[in-house]
């Protein structure tokens, strides 16, 4: 099964390296604060103590929570892709008389092989933002000059353990559909997708969704005197509420296709009525690319509205939240959260656009054109980003408002209306190129040919 999993890796390698990025994102975050963490507790107390205020241990423990969180986000979904990428195979291999077990440890395999490729360059990016961030704590008089991020192996080893620990948990969870079923069945599954949501990942979603209203309402009633752990509530309440989205996401995808696909048909009734009929059919599909545009939108969206309400708000304790420290603290960690964010957007589109290029063929083999198939493909990334920002939207809008609750005592934000809309920017460039360049890749060579490799 080891040299079965490399020969996969092998052979298709753009399918792992969104994988491998995601992972190398994971390992150096984790190494970034584990050796902030590190260099607090290594240093004497006298030293420490130069600086009054919280310390690298607070900042990097409230900077980090979501960070890491997101980070963790991130890689179960590129597992994901990586996995629906070689579905078939999978299947195959379980009509051949591989066993459930066999596949799950095939799958396993694949995860240990990427997380250790990836560990020696996550470790030296890590490491080296470790003292970029500290330079700048220091810099901001946040920490005491002689603090410094030793170079115990500790902080690697333990980013190293939970980087596999979530891969792992996560490929056990991921495979656990192909090696259930019965092989005939796992290879019929492979070409098709359910029409309904299953029941438990519906109620998971639904018990995900409740779990961050209740974040919203702790952070709303925080006193203003607590902004920071006001913000860090909405903060968390709006992954809480994107998990759940990914949750619910077909349900919630078909819905609002449902909705934004009337007007799509009637401006563009052709590429337009063939878009909706494919988003609205797939929903899963739809799904899986509409949730990291909606996390793109709805993490970057709740930090700079969060921000400006800080700024903005009447009561003078803002004056702590919205000092150049504070802002600078907020800016480094929505640029971090935001490239988190990137990464899992552009990964998700181009697997799922690329492993269509069957679909794409078989619609060339009844008539349809190139030029036919990027105009479907336009209306599709379209409809795509709207329903993605909308979702994204509705989340910073939750989370920004209970944080305004608890710092002015009204639900309405501090919206910076430009900051937002070069946000809304950000996720259509990403998402409509990359959506198209992978097509337009995809729609080309013979399409006798593409039919019988399938997926190859």
């Amino acid at each position: 099964m080891v040299a079965l999993a490399l020969g996969q890796m092998r052979r298709r390698p753009a399918a792992f390296t969104g994988l491998a990025v995601a992972l190398l994102l994971a390992m150096a975050t984790l190494t970034l604060f584990g050796s902030l963490f590190a260099a607090d507790a290594t240093t004497p107390a006298d030293v420490r103590g130069a600086v009054s205020g919280p310390g690298p241990t607070v900042i990097a423990g409230a900077f980090g929570e979501i960070s890491v969180l997101v980070a963790f986000f991130v890689v179960v979904n590129a597992l994901g892709s990586a996995l629906r990428q070689q579905h078939q195979e999978l299947a195959l291999l379980r009509t051949v008389a591989a066993t459930p077990r066999q596949a799950r440890r095939l799958v396993r395999g694949q995860v240990v092989a990427t997380t250790l490729l990836m560990a020696p360059p996550g470790w030296v990016v890590g490491v080296a933002g470790a003292r970029r961030f500290l330079a700048e704590l220091q810099r901001l008089g946040m920490a005491a000059p002689g603090v410094r991020v030793p170079s115990a192996p500790v902080p690697m080893l333990v980013a190293l353990a939970a980087v596999l620990a979530v891969g792992l948990t996560a490929s056990a969870v991921a495979a656990r559909r192909i090696s259930r079923v019965a092989p005939a069945a796992a290879l019929a599954a492979s070409s098709t997708e359910h029409g309904r949501t299953g029941a438990p990942r519906l109620l998971a979603g639904i018990g995900v969704l409740a779990g961050g209203i209740l974040l919203l309402r702790l952070a709303a009633s925080r006193p203003a005197e607590q902004a920071d752990k006001a913000g860090q509530a909405a903060l968390l309440a709006s992954l809480v509420l994107l998990i759940g989205v990914a949750l619910t996401g077909p349900f919630a995808a078909r819905l609002l296709t449902a909705a934004l696909g009337a007007p799509l048909r009637a401006l563009a009734p052709g590429a337009g009525w063939l878009a909706d009929a494919n988003l609205r059919g797939y929903a899963r599909r739809l799904s899986s690319v509409v949730v990291p545009v909606a996390l793109l939108v709805g993490l970057s969206g709740t930090m700079l509205i969060m921000t400006s309400t800080a700024e903005h708000a009447a009561s003078p304790t803002a004056n702590g939240v919205s000092s150049a420290s504070d802002v600078w603290l907020r800016q480094a960690e929505l640029a971090l959260l935001a490239c988190f964010a990137a990464v899992s957007t552009l990964n998700t589109l181009v697997a799922v656009t690329a492993e269509r290029r069957r679909e794409f063929a078989l619609l060339r083999l009844v008539g349809a054109t190139r030029p036919q198939l990027m105009r479907m493909l336009t209306a599709e990334a379209m409809l795509t980003a709207a329903v993605g920002v909308l979702l994204g939207s509705a989340v910073a809008g939750a989370a920004s408002a209970a944080f305004s609750t608890a710092m002015t005592g009204s639900p309405v934000p501090s919206v910076p209306v430009a900051a937002c809309w070069f946000i809304v920017a950000g996720a259509a460039l990403l998402t409509v190129p990359g959506i198209l360049a992978t097509g337009l890749r995809a729609v080309h060579g013979p399409a006798a040919e593409l039919v019988g490799r399938g997926r190859d």
